[in-house]
């Protein structure tokens, strides 16, 4: 019994997240932070003449991305990112003793992404997507061998780069347009950068040693948390209620029809056409007070658009019951987009029996 509680509970409370999430439709921004995971990097060189080659690993680093980008309501949106990476280098290990490192290592740049938001039925979007870009470097590096000199280096310069894209997105049903994100990204750098080095100490005491380093291709692994804001989503508006006509003696059965569209028409087919004439006899013979013709799609488009295309079809049965004889004072027009469906379907399906006006003569 509890359980059964337990599942109703989170029912009702899903149901406005899952009414609220829709693709993204028009512009939005976005803001993540996290942490960076860098791999190690082969780096070869000389110091002083002598040849010397390692690997360089980093410490956990912090990661900040902002974002602003378009969708496109069908599931695909386009962004471009910048982000800032702060790493710090840990430790060189090569064929010597491992030297420990300081300092700093910083990549920052736009990246212009293509994501795919997934329709799964839950109250949250997973995502996926990819892109390329340019990230610049800024890194300077300090080695303290045990019993020896320090050494320095310093790198300014910057890669092309392409990264890879995982995440999911939770709408927040009280905040429209708000979805809270977590996502992961793969990042790699694809050139090979050239480093300038100088050793203090040496023979005579004092002097300074140059030396230069080439440094392998850089990967990164990122993990953020953050917030997306789509601006111009409206709240859910529940569909109006239709007015409970007066009772009347020995009302007369209310009688339904049925015209259906093509797909993102409202244009009325000729079998249209000859349902909304029956109806318009029928009302006139019956001696109707009203017409209810009510507007609705399916479940391809977004919600606002659909709203839009279930009253234009509304008004264009309307228009021929008035051609028909059927005065205008008599007709009722109502629109309810892609809700109350006939046959029922998840988001983004083209069913034929939802693209209809419903005429109730009564």
């Amino acid at each position: 019994m509890k359980l059964r509680l337990a599942l109703a509970a989170a029912t009702c409370v899903s149901l406005p997240v899952v009414a609220n999430a829709q693709p993204v439709t028009g512009v939005f921004v976005g803001l993540q932070a996290g942490t960076t995971l860098e791999n190690s990097v082969a780096v070869n060189g000389t110091i002083g003449g002598y040849s010397a080659s390692g690997r360089f690993g980093y410490r956990p680093g912090y990661t900040g991305i902002g974002t602003i980008g378009y969708g496109f309501g069908d599931g695909f949106r386009v962004q471009v990112d910048v982000d800032y990476i702060h790493n710090t280098p840990s430790k060189v290990t090569s064929a010597y003793p491992s030297l420990k490192l300081g300092r700093y290592d910083n990549k920052f740049g736009p990246m212009v992404n293509l994501v795919y938001d997934i329709p799964v039925g839950l109250p949250v979007f997973p995502y996926l997507g990819g892109g390329v870009g340019y990230q610049f470097y800024n890194s300077d590096y300090r080695a303290v061998p045990t019993g020896l000199q320090p050494a320095s280096g310093s790198l300014t310069s910057g890669s092309f780069a392409y990264d890879l894209i995982a995440g999911a997105a939770y709408p927040v049903a009280a905040l429209p347009g708000l979805s809270l994100t977590a996502e992961y990204r793969f990042m790699q750098l694809t050139s090979s950068e050239n480093a300038k080095f100088s050793v203090t100490g040496g023979f005579p005491p004092g002097s300074a040693v140059p030396g230069s380093g080439k440094f392998g291709q850089e990967s990164l692994h990122t993990f953020t948390v953050g917030a997306r804001y789509a601006f111009g989503v409206a709240a859910p508006v529940a569909p109006p209620l239709a007015a409970t006509p007066a009772a009347a003696p020995a009302p007369a059965p209310a009688k339904t029809y049925l015209v259906f569209f093509d797909w993102d028409k409202a244009t009325l087919t000729s079998r249209a056409q000859q349902v909304i004439a029956e109806a318009a006899i029928d009302s006139q013979a019956v001696k109707t007070t009203v017409i209810s013709v009510s507007g609705y799609t399916d479940t391809s488009g977004t919600p606002t658009y659909n709203q839009g295309l279930s009253l234009r079809r509304a008004k264009a049965v309307a228009a021929q019951l008035m051609t028909d004889g059927v005065p205008a004072a008599e007709i009722a027009i109502h629109a309810f987009g892609e809700t109350h469906l006939l046959v029922p379907t998840g988001p983004g399906v083209r069913e034929p029996q939802n693209r209809r006006v419903e005429i109730i003569v009564k």
